[in-house]
């Protein structure tokens, strides 16, 4: 008649749990190999979630299976073939680079007590099956980090869900903590500002920097996402430390998908326009993107580059994301720990806080 749910409950060993915490580091997700079939499988599942396409099923279903996925895994397919890294896709080999460096860098700070793992909102390695892994080795305390600078339900938000609904599955869920953003963390900023005086200190400044953000719907932010703003928070900042004026540095949205009116102004039209108009040579950051990828490798270095050139551009760079670089493992840490703090250690009084940091 009714089903009995069925919940995941850690083995015997794992029960009592062992007073360590884990931070869950979690990206978007990639297909498993630059393959028509399977991007046709990442996107069926990326492009299904309600949080990234807020459109009634009904309308949007026939749309999906019927054109989308039939048509845009051949093109997407390709351009992941032309990025690929012999160790596999960019997002999923330097995502785990940087999680494995801040493991290193938290088990140096805690004496061992702060793990890191990482997760994606789609793809592998899958969300729910990392975190019933830390239930399984006894964490009873997880920290959930998305690595999205700048809060939007299309992205922080999906991964909430996927949080939700895997604690749901969970016969006994952890103590959990999340991270909404970090769009304004002075240690964030300071390590995009160092990135891009480095690559000044070796190829000299272009006439112009352009902050390239991926793009959402308008009517997102129109609904209350506050993604915008903190995008151009983030400009604001890095501009003040970088000691830039609104000339020299501009801010654009890129990846937009469909006929709708996405933020604007949009990265393609903004590299035209800005060779028509006579600059002749740009360097371009992706302060939203936590780590190289399809979005920036190929969209960014590659064809937007084209595109400047042929409007009548002479110089374009694109400045590399931060990846696993020490600058990049120090901002994360100055992020995580002050969420650390005030766990309980088992077996102390209730409130006294644990020394799992620096």
């Amino acid at each position: 008649m009714f089903g009995t749910r069925q919940y995941h409950a850690a083995p015997p060993a794992a029960q009592t749990g062992h007073g360590g915490v884990a931070v869950v580091l979690v990206n978007l997700g990639t297909p498993a190999a630059p393959t028509t079939p399977a991007v046709r499988r990442y996107l069926a599942q990326f492009l299904s979630d309600p949080r990234v396409v807020e459109q009634p099923r009904w309308l949007w279903w026939p749309v999906l299976h019927g054109v989308i996925l039939r048509l845009r895994p051949v093109r997407s397919a390709h351009a992941y073939a032309s990025v690929w890294m012999p160790q596999g896709s960019p997002l999923l080999v330097l995502s785990e680079a940087l999680a494995r460096a801040l493991d290193r860098r938290l088990q140096r700070d805690t004496g061992g007590r702060v793990r890191v793992r990482l997760g994606m909102t789609y793809g592998e390695p899958a969300l729910p099956r990392v975190v019933r892994g830390l239930v399984d080795e006894g964490f009873r305390r997880l920290l959930f980090v998305p690595l999205y600078p700048q809060y939007s339900a299309t992205s922080t938000g999906a991964a909430l869900d996927a949080l939700a609904d895997t604690v749901k599955s969970l016969r006994w869920p952890p103590e959990l903590r999340t991270v909404g953003d970090y769009h304004a963390q002075p240690a964030h900023i300071e390590a995009l500002a160092r990135s891009v005086e480095r690559h000044w200190a070796s190829h000299g400044r272009g006439e112009r920097l352009l902050l390239s953000f991926h793009g959402i719907p308008q009517r997102c932010v129109e609904s209350g996402d506050p993604y915008a703003a903190q995008c151009r928070a983030t400009a604001a900042l890095l501009a003040t430390r970088l000691g830039l004026d609104d000339a020299a540095l501009i801010v654009s949205f890129q990846s937009r998908v469909g006929r709708e009116e996405w933020l604007k102004p949009y990265t393609d039209a903004t590299l035209v326009e800005l060779a028509r108009s006579g600059v002749r040579s740009v360097q371009v950051l992706c302060p939203g993107f936590a780590v190289d990828c399809l979005e920036t490798l190929e969209e960014i270095a590659v064809e937007n580059r084209e595109r400047f050139l042929r409007a009548g551009g002479e110089r374009y760079e694109y400045i590399a994301a931060l990846n696993d670089s020490d600058d990049q493992v120090g901002a994360l840490a100055a992020l995580i720990h002050p969420h650390l703090q005030g766990w309980p250690v088992p077996g102390t009084a209730s409130g006294e806080t644990p020394h799992v940091a620096a």
